[in-house]
């Protein structure tokens, strides 16, 4: 099953830490988003392979978009 990665609040994306197609265990960090001169690791809660990533580096994202997925 799918899990999809939503954003929780507005912020800047300042590095995506995985690419499509690679393998990631749990608590893995998939992107670093910046917001309020904080640093905020998106971890996934299962591991699996990364389907999909959703952002690029210095895209801003608002709260519920799509980050990534990983099956």
């Amino acid at each position: 099953m799918a899990e999809e990665i939503h954003a929780e609040m507005v912020a800047n994306v300042l590095r995506v830490e995985v690419a499509e197609g690679e393998a990631v265990g749990r608590d893995a960090t998939l992107v670093l988003l910046e917001s309020m001169k904080m640093e905020i690791p998106v971890i996934t809660e299962v591991g699996g392979v990364v389907a999909r990533v959703a952002v690029n580096a210095g895209d801003v994202v608002q709260r519920g978009d799509l980050i990534a997925v990983v099956e």
